[in-house]
């Protein structure tokens, strides 16, 4: 029977650091094991828990997608024990990955609708996943819009990966930072700003939200006035997990976990739990 609490063997293939601060590190990650590999199955919107030996966990969302084989990929933000020791690991050394774990995006029920997907800041890693999948399996889905921003220039993430989805035709991209950069020709300005100018249909349409509390709570009204219902919004939620499978109860808002019965919520779900969230 498989241990839910214990994490298999992955190696570190590759590091890339995405962000000019140097604070945002994507890890590309291979299972020692092939079973473990062919047993790790997972959907767009889920997370796991990297664990490095004597230092801890940290459930972090998975930003590949299951349609990039042979390897997962992780972006981590230095901002504690854990996550400061992976940023001073190298190429070639070993650490665990247990998972997958939460509720994903609903992808089928996404499929023959359009699709629109507000994010900022670092939040954007399990979109990178969702995008990717979309467009591995364009023939599924409608049109794809995405409106994406950061603070400034350098702390875009995947800036290859979002070159290579501008030059696309079946996908409308949206990039856009806070403010004028030197150099910068893309849009600038806040996301809720950038969604309202955009102004994305809400007819037979999908949204897919994550981002930073503040951008939240104005991208909402936004959509809304657009014509967006509780129902088809789609929130990725992120609060104190630690066991990643509705044990220990810290990530508990009301009778829900974040980690077991989310990160993924409706809007219309969130409007009936408690406002702790």
């Amino acid at each position: 029977m498989n241990n839910p609490y214990i994490p298999k063997p992955v190696r570190i293939e590759e590091i890339i650091t995405e962000t000019e601060d140097r604070n945002l590190k994507t890890f590309k990650l291979a299972f020692l094991n092939k079973e473990d590999e062919q047993a790790f199955r997972y959907t767009p919107g889920q997370f796991a828990e990297l664990s490095i030996a004597g230092k801890g966990e940290i459930p972090i969302g998975i930003a590949s997608s299951p349609t990039e084989k042979g390897h997962l990929l992780f972006t981590v933000n230095k901002v504690g024990v854990v996550t400061t020791q992976l940023h001073n690991m190298s190429v070639g050394e070993v650490m665990g990955v247990r998972g997958p774990l939460g509720k994903p995006y609903p992808i089928d029920k996404l499929e023959g609708k359009n699709v629109v997907i507000v994010s900022g800041g670092f939040a954007f890693t399990t979109l990178r996943s969702t995008i990717a999948y979309m467009l591995e399996n364009r023939e599924r889905f409608g049109n794809i819009t995405v409106i994406y921003g950061a603070r400034t220039p350098g702390m875009l993430l995947y800036k290859d990966q979002l070159k290579e989805w501008q030059d696309r035709d079946d996908i409308d991209m949206h990039v856009t930072v806070d403010k004028k950069a030197e150099g910068w020709t893309g849009k600038v300005g806040f996301v809720p700003a950038v969604t309202k100018e955009v102004a994305p249909s809400a007819d037979n349409t999908y949204v897919l939200v994550c981002g930073p509390p503040i951008m939240i709570k104005f991208t909402q009204p936004v959509l809304t006035e657009l014509g967006f219902t509780p129902e088809t919004i789609i929130m990725s939620l992120e609060n104190r997990m630690k066991c990643g499978i509705g044990v220990c109860g810290r990530c508990n808002v009301g009778p829900n976990y974040v980690c077991k019965d989310g990160p993924v919520f409706t809007l219309a779900e969130l409007n009936e739990m408690p406002k702790e969230y």
